[in-house]
C-alpha cells in the first residue's frame, strides 16, 4: 500500500512508540512485506531467522523487535511487537470505511459494464468497459477491474488475507494482521460462479489477462496469476504463489504458498503442489511429480500386496513346463487358427500373450496356453 503522501519517520517512530535507529529524516512512502517492498516502504520483522532477508531487501524502513546493526541509509523502529506497530500503521492509513449502499458513490464503472441485481461496489472500486457482472458478487474496496471481464453469481473479490500471528498465551490466541492490499483482474478475465480472490496483505493479487477460473476456485493472498491460464473447479492456491503464464491446473488442484510454476505447466487433477515446478512439463500425484513416472509408480504400488505375499511366502510354483509332444503345435500352426501372420504369432508368444484353451493339434485335449511360460514349448518354424 501506497501513502497518499509521505510521512515523516519522527511521526512513525513517536505513533508506535518504537526507538529509532539510523536515518532520522528518512520519509515513508508506503508499507509492504518483504516480498513486495520497493524503495521508500516499511516493513516489520519479528522472527530472528528472516532478519537478513528484511534488512536486505528494498525497505528503507523495518520494524524490528531487537536492536540490531542498522543497514547504510535505513531506519530501524524497534518494538516488543513489531506486529501490532504493523497494525496500527495500516489502521492509521487505511481506515475501514462502512459502505451504506450497495454500489459506491466512489466507485468507477466503466462504458457498457452490465452488473446485475445484488450486486455490491466497495468504496474507490474501479471496473473497466464492456463487462458483465452477474447477480450476488461482492467486490471489495479498491479493488480493480480491467475491460470486457466476466464475473458469475456469487463471486467474491478482496476479501481479507487469511494471515494471523499466534500468541499461545492467550485464551484467544490468533491476532489478525490487517490487510490494505487490493485485487487486479486485468482484461478478458472470466470467474466461475462462488469464485473468491482474497486482497493482498499490503501489496496486490493479480490475476493475468485472459485467464479463466472455473467455479469454486480459491486464489489466496498476494498470488500472482500469469496470463491465459486455466483453473478447473476447486482449484486452491495459496498465499504469494506465483503462476507463470498459459499454465493448467485440473479440478481440485492444491498449490502451496510461496512458491513458483513455470510457464505452460498443466497439472492434472486432484494434484497437491507443495513446491516449485518446471514449466512445459505435465504434473501428477501428491507431492506433484512428472505425470509419466509418477503413473508407474502408481502401478508398482498396486502391486505391493503381491509382492508382500512373495516375502512371506516365496514365488507361486510355476507349472511344470513338461508337455507332451503331441500337445505341441508349431508357430505356423498357432498364426493359422488364430488368423494372424507369423511374425506376429511369434511375437505374441514371445510376450506372453497365449490363448487360456487351445486345442493342441485338433485333439480333444485341452492345454492352458496361459501358464505356459517357455517359448521353446511350441516348435520352431520347420525348415
Amino acid at each position: 500500500m501506497k501513502f497518499d503522501k509521505p510521512v515523516a519517520v519522527k511521526w512513525i517512530a513517536e505513533f508506535t512508540g518504537a526507538k529509532l535507529i539510523g536515518n532520522d529524516h528518512q520519509e515513508a512512502m508506503g508499507i509492504n512485506e518483504i516480498h513486495k517492498v520497493t524503495k521508500g516502504d516499511i516493513s516489520f520483522v519479528d522472527f530472528e531467522k528472516y532478519y537478513n532477508a528484511c534488512l536486505n531487501s528494498a525497505a528503507t524502513i523495518i520494524i524490528i523487535n531487537k536492536e540490531v546493526e542498522c543497514p547504510e541509509g535505513k531506519t530501524l523502529l524497534v518494538t516488543a511487537d513489531p506486529f501490532t506497530a504493523y497494525v496500527k500503521i495500516v489502521n492509521h492509513f487505511r481506515p475501514y470505511e462502512p459502505s451504506s449502499k450497495l454500489i459506491s458513490d466512489s466507485a468507477i464503472i466503466g462504458e457498457g459494464t452490465l452488473l446485475q441485481p445484488g450486486v455490491f461496489v466497495g468504496n474507490y472500486v474501479r471496473i473497466g468497459q464492456n463487462c458483465l457482472i452477474h447477480p450476488n458478487v461482492t467486490i471489495y474496496d479498491h479493488t480493480v477491474i480491467g475491460d470486457n471481464v466476466i464475473i458469475h453469481a456469487g463471486c467474491v473479490i478482496g476479501a481479507d488475507a487469511f494471515y494471523f500471528k499466534r500468541r499461545k498465551d492467550r485464551e484467544v490466541q490468533y491476532d489478525k494482521l490487517v490487510s490494505c492490499g487490493r485485487v487486479i483482474l486485468e482484461d478478458d478475465v472470466e470467474m466461475g460462479a462462488c469464485t473468491t480472490i482474497d486482497k493482498g496483505v499490503s501489496g496486490d493479487t493479480i490475476i493475468g489477462r485472459g485467464t479463466k477460473l472455473d467455479n469454486h476456485v480459491h486464489i489466496g493472498h498476494g498470488a500472482v496469476i500469469g496470463r491465459n491460464c486455466l483453473f478447473a473447479a476447486q482449484v486452491g492456491i495459496g498465499g504469494k504463489a506465483i503462476i507463470e503464464d498459459e499454465v493448467i491446473l485440473w479440478g481440485q488442484v492444491g498449490v502451496s504458498k510461496d512458491l513458483r510454476i513455470g510457464k505452460g505447466a498443466i497439472v492434472l487433477a486432484q494434484s497437491g503442489v507443495p513446491s516449485s515446478l518446471e514449466g512445459g512439463k505435465t504434473y501428477f500425484g501428491s507431492p506433484a511429480g512428472e505425470a509419466k513416472p509418477k503413473m508407474r509408480e502408481l502401478a508398482w504400488v498396486k502391486r505391493i500386496p503381491e509382492m508382500w505375499e512373495m516375502v512371506k511366502n516365496g514365488p507361486k510354483e510355476e507349472m511344470p513346463v513338461a508337455v507332451p509332444e503331441k500337445d505341441l503345435i508349431t508357430v505356423e500352426e498357432f498364426a493359422i487358427r488364430k488368423g494372424i501372420n507369423y511374425t506376429t504369432a511369434y511375437s505374441w508368444l514371445k510376450q506372453g500373450r497365449l490363448p487360456k484353451e487351445e486345442p493342441a493339434n485338433g485333439s480333444n485335449k485341452i492345454l492352458d496356453w496361459d501358464k505356459v511360460k517357455d517359448i521353446a514349448m511350441v516348435k520352431p518354424r520347420r525348415s
